[in-house]
């Protein structure tokens, strides 16, 4: 193996997926020192293989020669669910286009909620996600409608373990979850504010890919001086969501695979 590294025995491919690692919570662009920092690798390691990845297009730089990444990578990553978000895509156009109010498509991915698509409403609203991006599953109106239709031991797994406050108004005392979980399943609708992103507050109801099998979730997001108003679009959102359960029913099962999933009990 070229180069050195902090983790003895790391092949040349992870020490390229820790560089695009650090690229994954930021838009913004990232020093080399930075880099190096983030991925643990030396900056001369780090330096070399962000020379190759500049050549052929997955980083480029800045007028301050600080990195970001490349549109080749970006082209690249168009492909990834795209017959998901092609069939999507007309009916969350269509619910914007009802309600003029910034609306996503997420799913799960581990323990976090991963949004695939949105379209974004003209109305000032703070964001907290945008596609591509990633948030905790127990602090958002998505996370939690898509979790109140996991099985057991995925909810025991996300309720088990770290529960991040990301604002004074986040939930995470698990009991208090668990009892809500209830609740969405009773009332199919999960509703969340400031718990992520001050001034910004949601409305979310499950998207299923067969009877009793959750997808994911479909959310609408609005001011919290408008929060009383959220309940009017459930209608609309339930409708929507149908309609998506619909369009995905013909897609083939490998298209509708979800990321990587928390880790399953094995049965002692």
């Amino acid at each position: 193996m070229a180069g050195h590294t902090n983790a003895p025995g790391q092949s040349v491919t992870s020490r390229v997926l820790s560089i695009l690692a650090a690229f994954e919570h930021s838009a913004s662009a990232r020093s080399l020192s930075e880099i190096s920092r983030e991925s643990g690798l030396p900056q001369s390691t780090a330096h070399r293989l962000l020379g190759e990845l500049e050549t052929w297009g997955a980083v480029q730089r800045d007028a301050q020669g600080r990195y970001q990444i490349g549109l080749r990578l970006w082209e690249l990553g168009q492909h990834a669910g795209r017959k998901l978000r092609d069939v999507a895509r007309p009916y969350l156009q269509d619910l914007f286009g009802l309600t003029q109010e910034t609306v996503h498509l997420a799913i799960r991915d581990g323990t976090e909620v991963l949004y695939i698509d949105r379209v974004y409403g003209s109305r000032r609203v703070p964001q907290a996600s945008r596609v591509g991006g990633r948030l905790p599953l127990h602090a958002t109106a998505v996370g939690r409608a898509i979790l109140a239709f996991e099985e057991e031991w995925v909810q025991n797994a996300v309720l088990d373990g770290e529960l991040v406050r990301r604002t004074p108004l986040t939930k995470t005392d698990p009991a208090e979850l668990r009892r809500e979980l209830g609740k969405i399943r009773e009332l199919g609708f999960a509703l969340a504010s400031e718990e992520v992103r001050q001034g910004s507050c949601s409305l979310a109801v499950p998207v299923f890919q067969a009877p009793g099998k959750i997808f994911g979730a479909l959310g609408i997001v609005l001011p919290t001086s408008r929060a009383h108003q959220l309940e009017r679009y459930l209608p609309v959102l339930q409708g929507t969501a149908q309609r998506i359960q619909a369009g995905i029913a013909h897609l083939p099962p490998a298209t509708l695979r979800l990321p990587a999933s928390v880790a399953k009990p094995t049965q002692s």
